[in-house]
């Protein structure tokens, strides 16, 4: 029997899931992150090795596959010998706000990393605050670093990672103006998703009894792993994820890059996963009802019946899709004194905005859409999902699995890329057996 392991690391902690090559799952585990000061390179390798720690002895001497992915835009400064010279700066750490000026200077107007938390304004911050960075460190994002761990081959990434470095899938190269940014010796080897980069070292497949053929192959994000694991492979075809936020996913024939509306596409064999997210969502709920009312009030929602509320649910002012607006304001009035009623015009609220939103990518050139899949924490919703339904006229359902592990172990298992150089061509993403 050939095994795949895709390995997950989110914010909250770390997952393992061992497939069969029917994408049957054989053995899954996972670890809680406990807050504390604990460092968090410290927390990231223990929790990877815990993981092969704990893999069934069976499962162990006949895995042939890994991937990891991790969180997009979290990354660290690493020696020559893969010695991590800096603390990683996380997904959402902001603090390269101050050098965005030298970034607009480089890059295209309105490019994808002009932003203070994309990876180039990052290592460009580092570039400032360390002077004279040495040519032989490399720039790694977190599912990079856990990799090297265990193939030992320093500097390699994958291009949904280095997507927010500057990479271009579209022409699978840095382009032009990257090579002449002052990080250009910091830059990583780039590959495709998925592709072999070599066996476990010999210490690592003796320490956790691991078959030394087991090849580790280039990884992903978080995001994209979840989008693999729900099932979707055809153009149309596309994933929200009912989280903290509102995240749109939409597979296209068509590259779509739109920075005003903060909207751009991750390649996916010979198809783009065309994205874009609204900060309304989950987090608005929370603040407004506890779990035990949401569940309560929505199962006396009638679905079938629209809403006359029109709401515009933010956490705070501030809106990027499918409406750009940094100062729109969150509209949650008049609140009905029936708290069903005011559930319902939330939700009712928040299916508008999302079918605004596949409409915005339709209307930029995306393939039109016709069915969505749903993931996270609100996908157990059903009447969001059938007053979604409604708005969408299109079918709706759940996602055939929501762990970024599965669709990692998918990657692994050469789902997406061949095991073969980057400047061949690149297939069609096939269709899973997800069960």
């Amino acid at each position: 029997m050939t095994l795949s392991l895709g390995i997950d690391f989110g914010t909250s902690g770390a997952r393992a899931m061992a497939l069969d090559s029917a994408c049957r799952i054989q053995w899954h585990y996972r670890i809680a992150f406990e807050p504390g000061d604990r460092p968090l390179l410290d927390l990231w390798q223990s929790s990877l090795f815990e993981l092969l720690a704990a893999l069934p002895g069976a499962i162990a001497q006949t895995l042939r596959h890994l991937a990891i992915n991790g969180t997009s835009g979290t990354v660290l400064l690493c020696d020559g010998q893969g010695a991590p010279q800096t603390d990683p700066l996380l997904y959402n750490d902001d603090r390269a706000q101050a050098v965005l000026p030298q970034v607009r200077a480089i890059a295209p107007p309105n490019h994808r990393v002009c932003s203070a938390t994309s990876s180039l304004a990052k290592l460009l911050w580092w570039q400032q605050e360390l002077g004279q960075i040495p040519p032989d460190w490399k720039l790694l994002h977190q599912a990079d670093w856990l990799a090297f761990l265990l193939h030992g081959q320093l500097g390699i990434s994958d291009y949904h990672n280095a997507l927010k470095l500057g990479y271009d899938p579209g022409i699978l190269a840095y382009p032009d103006w990257l090579w002449q940014s002052p990080g250009q010796p910091q830059l990583p080897r780039v590959m495709i998703p998925g592709e072999a980069i070599g066996t476990v070292t010999a210490a690592i497949a003796q320490r956790f009894s691991l078959n030394p053929t087991c090849i580790v192959h280039a990884g992903t994000t978080d995001s994209i792993a979840a989008f693999l694991a729900s099932g979707i492979r055809q153009p149309g075809e596309a994933v929200t994820s009912l989280g903290s936020t509102l995240v749109l996913k939409l597979l296209s024939k068509t590259r779509v890059d739109d920075a005003t509306y903060g909207i751009y596409s991750h390649r996916l064999g010979d198809l783009w996963l065309v994205g874009g997210a609204s900060n309304t969502g989950g987090a608005v709920l929370r603040q407004l009802f506890s779990d035990a009312e949401l569940s309560t009030l929505s199962h006396q929602i009638d679905p079938t019946v629209p809403s006359p509320m029109i709401y515009y649910p933010l956490p705070k002012p501030g809106e990027r899709f499918p409406t750009a607006d940094p100062n729109l304001q969150p509209c949650l009035s008049p609140r009905p004194d029936d708290d069903v009623a005011f559930l319902h015009g939330i939700l009712e609220s928040m299916a508008r905005i999302e079918a605004e939103g596949y409409g915005k990518l339709q209307a930029l050139g995306a393939t039109p859409l016709r069915r969505v899949m749903t993931a996270g924490g609100g996908a157990n919703n059903e009447a969001w999902r059938l007053i979604r339904q409604r708005r969408l006229q299109l079918p709706t359902e759940m996602a055939h699995q929501g762990e970024a592990a599965y669709g990692t172990a998918q990657l692994a298992m050469g789902q997406l890329a061949r095991e073969k150089s980057q400047t061949e061509p690149i297939p069609s993403l096939p269709l899973a057996n997800a069960s």
